[in-house]
C-alpha cells in the first residue's frame, strides 16, 4: 500500500500517528503542508519531501527528498523566506501534483484541514484524471472555531464537499462536518495521537491514594486558543490551600512564565516552570504525582493533556470546549469548566482540593476507562484500519 501524508512535518501529532502504522510493510510518503526545514525528530520509517533541511534533526529511518543544508538555523532561515516569498503558493502546488504523478498513491491523507486540507483540496481542482481516495483528518479547532470564521467556512465546506472520508476525535465534530456539508464515510473516531503502553506509565504513577498527591499541573498555553493566565489567576484566588502544594507549569509561553514568578512571589506557592524540551515521559512523570491536572482553551479537540491526566490519575479540571463530556462525567470523574471564568475555575480546584473521596473515586473510573479506550495496541490497530478498509473500497469500486 502506498500512502501520500500532507501534513505539518515538524508536528509531535504528525510524528505520533506515523508511529501506529510505521512498523507495518507499506510504503509511506510526507508532502509539508508548511516548509518548515526539518521534520519531527520522532518520525520514523517514511520519505519526506522538504525543499531545504537542516541534515542534524533528520531522523535515521527518514529518507529526506531535497537540499541538505550544513545548518538546522540555516535550513529553518531560508525555508522561511521561501515561505514568505510571492511564487510559493503555486511552487508548492506544483512540486505536490509532480509527487502525485510520480508516487501514484493509493491514499491522499491530509492531516489537520487549515493548512493540509486547503493545499489538498487545490491539488484535487488542478489535477487531471482521477484523484487518490481522499483522507481528511480533523485536528483541534479546525472546524469547531474555524468554522465559525467567515475567512475559513467557505474553503473548509469545499474541503468536506470534496473529500471522501472524514476522521476526527469527537463525535461532536462528526456532527458539525456533516453540517457543513460532509457526505462521504466517517470513519472510526478516535485520538490522533493514539494511545498509551499502559503498564509502562502505571510505573510512573506515585504509589497510594491520589489525595495524597502534592503537585498540580496547569497547562501553560497562552495564544489564541490557549487560557493558562485564567488558570494562574484561578490558583491565586485560592492560594490559601496550596500553603503544601507545588504548581508545576508545563509548554508556559515567555507570559506565563512571568506570570509564574509573579504567583510564586505575591502567595508564596512553590512554582516550578517545566522546560519546554521535557522529554514525554517526564510530562506523564508529573501528571502521576498531580492531584489535578489544569487545562483551558477556547477551543480544542481532545485533549492530550486532558488524556494524560486520566491515565496518570490526576484529577482533570479541562475547559468544556475541549469535547472532555465525551471522556469524563461533570462533577464525578472531572470537572468542566468555563476557560476564562477564573471563579469558576477557582471552584472547581477548591472542590478538588478539599474533597479526597472525589478524587480518589475519579482516578479508580478514570482508571478503567483508559483500559477500555486508550490501550496503545488498540489504537494502532484502529489506526491501520483505517487504510485496510479504504483499500478494501477502493477495491471494490474498481
Amino acid at each position: 500500500m502506498r500512502i501520500l501524508l500532507i501534513a505539518l512535518p515538524d508536528s509531535i501529532h504528525t510524528a505520533r500517528w506515523v508511529s501506529q502504522i510505521a512498523d507495518r510493510d507499506w510504503d509511506i510518503h510526507l508532502f509539508p503542508s508548511l516548509d518548515v526545514g526539518f521534520v519531527h525528530p520522532e518520525m520514523n520509517n517514511l520519505k519526506a519531501y522538504l525543499p531545504l533541511y537542516g541534515i542534524r534533526r533528520c531522523p535515521g529511518s527518514v529518507k529526506i527528498k531535497g537540499l541538505p543544508l550544513f545548518s538546522d538555523y540555516f535550513a529553518r532561515g531560508a525555508t522561511s523566506l521561501l515561505t514568505k516569498a510571492g511564487f510559493y503558493k503555486d511552487y508548492q502546488l506544483n512540486r505536490l501534483l509532480k509527487l502525485i504523478r510520480k508516487v501514484k498513491p493509493d491514499i491522499i491523507h491530509s492531516l489537520e484541514i487549515q493548512h493540509a486540507g486547503y493545499l489538498a483540496l487545490e491539488a484535487r481542482k488542478r489535477m487531471t484524471g482521477g484523484f487518490p481516495p481522499w483522507i481528511v483528518t480533523n485536528w483541534g479547532s479546525d472546524i469547531y472555531l474555524f468554522g465559525r470564521l467567515p475567512e475559513h467556512e467557505a474553503r473548509i465546506r469545499d474541503v468536506l464537499a470534496a473529500c471522501d472520508y472524514y476522521s476526527c476525535e469527537c463525535q461532536r465534530d462528526v456532527c458539525l462536518a456533516k453540517a457543513y456539508g460532509f457526505a462521504g464515510r466517517v470513519l472510526p473516531v478516535f485520538p490522533n495521537a493514539g494511545g498509551f503502553d499502559l503498564e509502562y506509565v502505571a510505573a510512573m504513577r506515585s504509589p497510594g491514594p491520589v489525595s495524597a498527591r502534592r503537585v498540580i499541573m496547569l497547562k501553560g498555553y497562552q495564544h489564541w486558543a490557549g487560557r493558562a493566565l485564567v488558570g494562574l489567576r484561578a490558583l491565586a484566588r485560592c492560594s490559601d490551600l496550596l500553603r503544601d502544594y507545588e504548581v508545576a507549569i508545563y509548554g508556559a509561553s515567555p507570559d506565563v512564565k512571568l506570570a509564574g514568578e509573579l504567583f510564586s512571589q505575591s502567595t508564596g506557592v512553590q512554582t516550578t516552570i517545566v522546560p519546554k524540551d521535557s522529554p514525554h515521559f517526564e510530562i506523564l512523570r508529573l501528571h502521576g504525582r498531580a492531584r489535578i491536572s489544569i487545562g483551558l482553551s477556547i477551543s480544542d479537540a481532545i485533549s492530550t493533556s486532558l488524556l494524560e491526566a486520566l491515565v496518570m490519575g490526576s484529577f482533570p479540571i479541562q475547559s468544556w470546549t475541549a469535547c472532555a463530556d465525551e471522556w469524563i462525567e461533570d462533577g464525578r470523574t472531572g470537572i468542566l469548566v468555563p476557560p476564562e471564568d477564573p471563579e469558576e475555575v477557582e471552584k472547581a480546584i477548591r472542590r478538588a482540593l478539599t474533597d479526597d473521596e472525589l478524587v480518589d473515586q475519579a482516578a479508580e473510573s478514570n482508571q478503567r476507562l483508559a483500559r477500555e479506550r486508550l490501550d496503545r495496541a488498540r489504537l494502532q490497530s484502529m489506526a491501520a484500519d483505517i487504510y485496510t478498509t479504504v483499500m478494501k473500497e477502493k477495491g471494490a469500486a474498481l
